[in-house]
């Protein structure tokens, strides 16, 4: 068995917390937990279970077999699933009570006819593109997805739960996109009732608009990173300021110390150089575990009370830090991302050093780490 080098420490009472802070903030919405992607990297089972305790009644992921897997786990929690193809297995998430989206005339049918299969009427939420072209219908397709819904070959199957949509730019709360999206929404929903639906609930905003548009909350809002205590957009304040707090730490043993003379090059292609004799320290954590190739020279880590980049270059398996005359040795604990109330680095950090997005940091998390689950609820 191998042993992992690199640990993600969760506190799953910090989760739920957060989906509190969230409860309370939208003030009578429903709370949908988006857990996704394992849980945006921490746990897919452990986050949905920390979600619940913390006040969720839904469950939110893309994928059916993600879906299924809660289910296995005998989580009785309402679930959406809501991206799926031919080869999936709506007849299994039909009978798991799984919530189903649907983008199109060929999801109507493909949904009815498991259904049909199953022997179970399916729930549907009519997932509307009002601007995001990805998944979704187009509001001038819309009419022909209802009449798809309730012809007499599949209404029998069939009941509309809810109806959804995602922004494009709910992390820049002024911008016309947004009143344009609401608006094409709040016309697809009264679409939706003229044709005879009563959808159990309507849901639209993500966790920047659960923050920043209090307009688009509805009775049903989908909160993501929000719940693992990160900002969504820097435009809303910190995890702080929203009263959240991050969830997940990562840390790495030290796996060897050296000293180097003045002049020496570390890593692929000498990126750094010494700029005087040193000493630096060998993390056993690399890109096939999660750490950004684009943190070459440029990835926060605290070690040893103190804050450094990444000297050199990320490779497959480890880097190297600089660590002068701090008092480190092998074994000691270094962070790479954590909680900035505690002075580490965070994964905000790590997103704006590398130039990417912090939802991206915490889910490229690979499978060689070591996940440990904290402040569990019983």
């Amino acid at each position: 068995m191998i042993q992992p080098h690199l640990t993600s420490v969760v506190d799953l009472g910090a989760l739920s917390r957060n989906v509190a802070t969230i409860k309370s903030h939208v003030a009578g919405p429903e709370v949908m937990a988006v857990v996704k992607a394992d849980g945006y990297g921490h746990g897919l089972l452990a986050s949905a279970r920390a979600s619940i305790a913390g006040g969720a009644s839904w469950l939110g992921v893309a994928l059916i077999q993600e879906a299924l897997e809660i289910r296995q786990a005998n989580i009785d929690t309402r679930i959406l699933a809501w991206l799926f193809t031919p080869q999936d297995q709506l007849v299994q998430a039909i009978k798991a009570d799984i919530d189903l989206a649907v983008n199109s005339v060929w999801s109507v049918e493909q949904i009815a006819q498991a259904a049909k299969q199953a022997g179970q009427i399916a729930r549907v939420h009519i997932k509307i593109d009002t601007g995001l072209s990805r998944n979704g219908v187009l509001t001038t397709d819309l009419a022909e997805v209802l009449r798809a819904i309730s012809s007499p070959v599949n209404s029998a199957n069939l009941n509309v739960t809810g109806v959804m949509s995602h922004f494009a730019y709910a992390d820049e709360p002024n911008h016309p996109t947004v009143a344009k999206q609401l608006d094409e929404f709040t016309q697809a929903v009264d679409l939706v009732r003229a044709s005879g639906f009563e959808p159990e609930v309507i849901h639209l905003a993500n966790s920047a608009a659960i923050f920043g548009l209090p307009q688009t909350h509805f009775n049903l809002v989908r909160p993501g990173l929000t719940i693992y205590g990160v900002s969504p957009t820097p435009h809303l304040g910190s995890s702080a300021e929203l009263g959240i707090t991050p969830v997940m730490s990562l840390r790495a043993p030290i796996a060897l110390v050296k000293d180097l003379p003045a002049g020496s090059g570390i890593s692929y292609a000498h990126q750094y150089v010494t700029e005087k004799a040193t000493r630096v320290a060998l993390i056993p954590a690399g890109y096939s575990d999660g750490i950004p190739r684009a943190g070459s020279n440029v990835g926060p880590v605290l070690i040893a009370g103190s804050l450094l980049k990444i000297a050199g270059r990320v490779c497959m398996d480890q880097f190297v830090l600089d660590v002068g005359d701090l008092p480190v040795s092998i074994g000691d604990e270094v962070v790479i991302f954590g909680d900035p109330a505690k002075g580490e680095p965070s994964v905000d950090d790590w997103a704006t050093a590398t130039n990417t997005i912090n939802y991206e940091i915490l889910t490229r998390l690979g499978p060689r780490i070591n996940r440990t689950f904290v402040n569990e609820s019983r």
